[in-house]
């Protein structure tokens, strides 16, 4: 396997390509963002799409293993070693836009306003990762179809999608800390709070992947944004349907309700359910419709009540 151990794969070392290309220039700017720096930032994400566009064009024509870094190079037009500027491995060229919009999911949670429910922030976030996907479907389904086939791409796809997990985990630990004031009427999970943002972080993870998948398979085709928002709902009514009191979703105010409704006193939210609760372990196949899952955990849900 091709593979170079490298401290900042990502950033050219000097002055020069091993092509004898001038690496991109910052300019007369410094890193406040100025016109040099994005120029910098455009000319490195181009090189990087490039050379992923010729190990995708590569894998497919002749083979993921038949396929040389040497080649991918020589394919986009530089040297082996511009490639391990940007790359650690040929694995890690079939994901190039993962770094950057991890960054940019992590700058949304940052921003977010205190007062708006966590949960929809989370949901919020992996949506960007879904936008990534959705703004080049040709290049997502090849990949996706090479992905099946090569065992190597499939490990290194998960640890990609546990990078998003762990960062909204964390942001949702964070939401919990006793440091930080929360709107009234929410209630922390005392000693479940791990556990509650570690759940919540699969289940919104787990609706992406399941909502990209169908529609990598169906070609790309079809409103996926509009199917993941149909998925976040039916993660809400069955996990967190009730906002707590002057929790805010997106653009407006939700009182407490299974359905966002004054007055409705439907099931508490998972973030704001009793740390005396019961816990609730499911399991089911992953190419499971959604709704099948949601189905069967509703059953589960409504024997354990009745025991």
């Amino acid at each position: 396997m091709d593979r170079v151990q490298s401290s900042s794969p990502q950033h050219p070392a000097g002055p020069h390509g091993g092509d004898g290309r001038t690496a991109p220039s910052t300019g007369g700017t410094g890193p406040d963002g100025g016109p040099g720096s994005r120029r910098a930032a455009a000319q490195r994400q181009q090189m990087r799409q490039d050379l992923a566009t010729a190990a995708m064009e590569l894998f497919a024509s002749q083979g993921y293993e038949e396929t040389t870094v040497d080649q991918i190079a020589a394919a986009a037009g530089v040297a082996r070693r511009t490639f391990f500027r940007y790359f650690r491995s040929k694995e890690e060229a079939i994901f190039p836009d993962h770094d950057d919009t991890l960054v940019r999911v992590a700058d949304l949670l940052a921003s977010a306003e205190p007062e708006e429910h966590p949960l929809d922030v989370v949901c919020r976030g992996i949506k960007e990762v879904l936008r990534m996907y959705a703004s080049t479907p040709g290049v997502s389904v090849a990949r996706y179809q090479l992905i099946r086939q090569v065992p190597a791409l499939r490990e290194r796809e998960i640890a990609v999608v546990a990078r998003y997990e762990r960062l909204f985990t964390r942001y949702l630990l964070g939401r919990f800390d006793t440091g930080e004031s929360i709107p009234s009427g929410w209630q922390r999970g005392g000693e479940d709070d791990s556990m509650l943002a570690e759940v919540s972080a699969a289940a919104v993870v787990a609706a992406h992947n399941h909502v990209l998948r169908r529609w990598l398979r169906a070609g790309g085709r079809g409103d996926v944004e509009a199917q993941l928002d149909h998925s976040f709902e039916v993660i809400r009514r069955t996990f967190w349907a009730a906002s707590a009191p002057g929790a805010r979703r997106r653009g407006s105010l939700v009182a407490p309700g299974a359905n966002g409704t004054p007055g409705d006193t439907g099931a508490e939210s998972a973030l704001s359910a009793s740390p005396g609760g019961e816990v609730l372990i499911t399991v089911a196949r992953t190419d499971a419709p959604l709704e099948v899952v949601v189905d069967s955990i509703r059953a589960a849900l409504s024997g354990a009540r009745e025991s």
